[in-house]
């Protein structure tokens, strides 16, 4: 990845996080943060899901200086992007937003739509 494309990848995370790596912290510690999302293949619901484990991610990435993000970060940013915005896109519930599904799971990816 260029330095262009990592700039650009840079900015976009950050406009499409944000929630602060301690309140992100604190919500992936929520029941509601654990029972959204898809948690693989078994069909169980078992394990932790996908968007649980990219918060952890994103948390290390926020905490991260800029100058020691690998391009491995830099591929997680660009996924956080993308689900980001096309979750967005789906639009949520028509009523309450603010406790539905919909919302925890991308307070998962570090977005609040509520914000």
């Amino acid at each position: 990845m260029d330095d262009d494309a990592r700039q650009q990848a840079y900015a976009d995370f950050n406009e499409a996080v944000n929630m602060a790596p301690a309140a992100l912290e604190t919500f992936l510690d929520s029941e509601d943060s654990k029972r959204v999302g898809w948690k693989g293949e078994d069909g169980k619901g078992s394990g932790e899901s996908v968007g649980h484990k990219s918060g952890k991610r994103i948390i290390e990435i926020k905490r991260t200086k800029k100058a020691d993000l690998t391009d491995d970060d830099y591929a997680h940013m660009k996924k956080v992007v993308g689900y980001v915005h096309r979750h967005l896109a789906q639009g949520g519930p028509a009523e309450d937003k603010e406790h539905s599904d919909w919302r925890y799971s991308l307070m998962n990816w570090g977005h609040d739509p509520c914000k």
